[in-house]
C-alpha cells in the first residue's frame, strides 16, 4: 500500500492595491475630506467629540498659562522687585556715605573737641559757660475771677498777629 499523503493547502489573504490604473491624476486628499456615513464612523454621535476637544483645549491652555502666563507675570514683579530694591540701594548708600563724612570729621582733633562741647558739655581752660533753657510754655487755661480775667486779656493781645 502507498503512503497516504495529506495535502494541505494554504490560502493567502491578498489586499486589493491601494492605487488602481483608473486612479491616475486624482487626488486622495479626497478620502479624507469626503464625508463619512454615520454607520461608518468609529463615534456616530459627535457631540462628545466635540466636548472632549474643547476639555483638550482648556486643558492645553492651562498648561500653556501655566508654563509662560505665570512666569512672564512673575518676572515682571521681579523687575518691579529689583528696582525698588535699587532705590533702596542708592539711599542707603547715600546714609552710609553721610555717615562715613561724619566718622571722618570726628577723627579730627576739632571734631573731637566739638562732639566733646556737644556731647558731654567740654569746657577749655578760660571758657565760661552759661544754659540757656526755653521758657515753659504758659497755661491758657486760667481760672474765672478777678486778676485772671485781666491776664487772659494780655495774652490774647500777645498771641494775636499784628
Amino acid at each position: 500500500m502507498a503512503p497516504v499523503t495529506e495535502a494541505r493547502t494554504t490560502s493567502v489573504i491578498r489586499k486589493a492595491p491601494g492605487r488602481k490604473a483608473s486612479d491616475a491624476g486624482r487626488s486622495r486628499l479626497g478620502d479624507l475630506t469626503r464625508p463619512i456615513a454615520r454607520e461608518q464612523r468609529i463615534a456616530p454621535n459627535r457631540k462628545p467629540a466635540i466636548l472632549l476637544a474643547v476639555g483638550g483645549l482648556v486643558v492645553a491652555g492651562a498648561i500653556g498659562a501655566a508654563l509662560f502666563g505665570l512666569p512672564v507675570r512673575t518676572w515682571f514683579g521681579q523687575n518691579d522687585e529689583l528696582a525698588r530694591l535699587t532705590e533702596q540701594q542708592s539711599e542707603l548708600n547715600s546714609v552710609n556715605a553721610d555717615l562715613q563724612r561724619e566718622v571722618d570729621r570726628l577723627q579730627t582733633d576739632a571734631g573731637i573737641v566739638e562732639a566733646a562741647r556737644a556731647e558731654l558739655g567740654l569746657i577749655q581752660w578760660g571758657e565760661r559757660r552759661e544754659t540757656v533753657t526755653n521758657l515753659p510754655p504758659l497755661p491758657t487755661d486760667l481760672p474765672d475771677g478777678w486778676p485772671y480775667g485781666s491776664v487772659e486779656q494780655i495774652i490774647a493781645l500777645r498771641t494775636a498777629p499784628p
